[in-house]
């Protein structure tokens, strides 16, 4: 995330909000942000909402995931909300909304729906 400029602006038990400036160098050809950069900050919005309820010594992966783009991202910034729907112990739900802003407004442009999968660390070197 630190990449592309994004940053976490809210964190709550179940729930990860991740805002993204809109920048030029991030866009497709007809000056949108690309699919893929608003792809990556649902995710990233999914996986930590998810984290949050996972124990100290858990991670967390996305194992599968579904995005509907619904409309053009462009605006100020991109604002990617991330809560989780059902927390098992392996496998976390999750929903993502990405918005628009530009003027005060938000316009809903991509929503997820994704599947975590907490694991521990001893799993991760596997």
């Amino acid at each position: 995330m630190l990449t592309i400029g994004a940053r976490v602006t809210h964190v709550a038990p179940g729930e990860v909000d991740v805002e993204l400036p809109f920048r030029d160098d991030l866009t497709q050809q007809h000056g949108f942000l690309h699919a893929g950069v608003v792809a990556a900050i649902i995710d990233s919005a999914c996986g930590y909402a998810a984290l949050t309820l996972m124990p100290p010594d858990a991670a967390v992966l996305t194992s599968e995931y579904k995005v509907n783009l619904l409309s053009p991202a462009a605006g100020d910034a991109i604002i990617a909300r991330g809560r989780v729907l059902k927390a098992g112990r392996t496998l976390i739900v999750t929903r993502g909304d990405a918005f628009a802003l530009k003027g005060g407004e938000e316009k809903l442009v991509a929503t997820m729906l994704a599947t975590m999968m907490a694991v521990r660390e001893r799993g991760l070197q596997d």
